[in-house]
């Protein structure tokens, strides 16, 4: 199974999400692969801690041979890193993204990615992809490679407005280059249950049938101590709250 993690607007929690699930994927014994699409690098940092620093390859320069013809080009998997977690592996992040995004638009490699993870099919038993904040060349590469697409939503008003956008994006993409494309659902993130507001904004949704998935997940300072630790919660600390709701969403996933 494939996910991306998608949401225009920045600062929703795509990478934490991302990396949390893909963590507890693998902790359940699945082989599991996180592709890091963001510039910023944040999943990539998350996941492998100081050892980001010492990368020598990432999935820039994965993009980047497919711009130039290869006799022997290399393999998606000669781009990937084992993290310190079993079962957890990631194609990093790298800032030589963004010098790329251009050449990458202007030549029409969108089905690039595609093509690698259906190489990397078999190695995988869930693969999960991490996109920067907007609608640009790698977001919709992921859009066209994944099978399912989880939001975060951050629950405020501007997050509301976004979302709207983001599902009509997302049917673009469904009926121009992948119709096996499905929004599996919304994911609530850093909810404040005693807040109205949040309570009210997730309730519109929800009145108006967009697929709201439970639990929600609570704020809580501990997810900034496993950013700083460079550890998903599971393996922090598995008994907290947040934990169990990641695990909880997690479990209620399809496949």
């Amino acid at each position: 199974m494939r996910r991306v993690v998608f949401n225009q607007k920045g600062g929703v929690g795509k990478s934490t999400i991302t990396s949390n699930l893909a963590a507890i994927s693998a902790s359940q014994g699945l082989r599991t692969l996180v592709l890091d699409l963001d510039a910023q690098g944040n999943t990539t940092r998350y996941l492998l801690g100081d050892g980001a620093d010492a990368l020598e390859t990432s999935v820039a320069e994965f993009f980047n041979q497919t711009l130039s013809f290869a006799f022997d080009p290399k393999k998606s998997a000669g781009y990937i890193y084992e993290t310190p977690f079993e079962n957890l592996h990631l194609m990093p992040s790298s800032p030589a993204l963004e010098e790329l995004h251009g050449k990458l638009e202007s030549r029409y490699k969108i089905y690039k990615l595609r093509d690698a993870l259906d190489a990397l099919a078999e190695d995988y038993d869930r693969i999960y992809i991490d996109t920067p904040p907007a609608l640009n060349f790698y977001t919709r590469s992921a859009l066209i490679a994944a099978q399912r697409c989880l939001i975060p939503f951050d629950c405020d008003d501007f997050s509301r407005r976004a979302l709207y956008a983001l599902l009509d994006n997302v049917k673009e993409i469904q009926a121009d280059h992948n119709p096996g494309l499905q929004v599996e659902g919304i994911v609530v993130n850093q909810f404040q249950p005693r807040a109205s507001l949040p309570q009210k904004v997730v309730q519109e949704l929800i009145d108006e049938g967009l697929p709201v998935l439970q639990p929600y997940l609570s704020a809580s300072v501990k997810i900034k101590e496993s950013h700083e630790l460079s550890r998903p919660m599971i393996h922090l600390d598995a008994r907290h709250k947040l934990t169990q709701e990641y695990v909880a969403l997690h479990d209620g996933l399809k496949g």
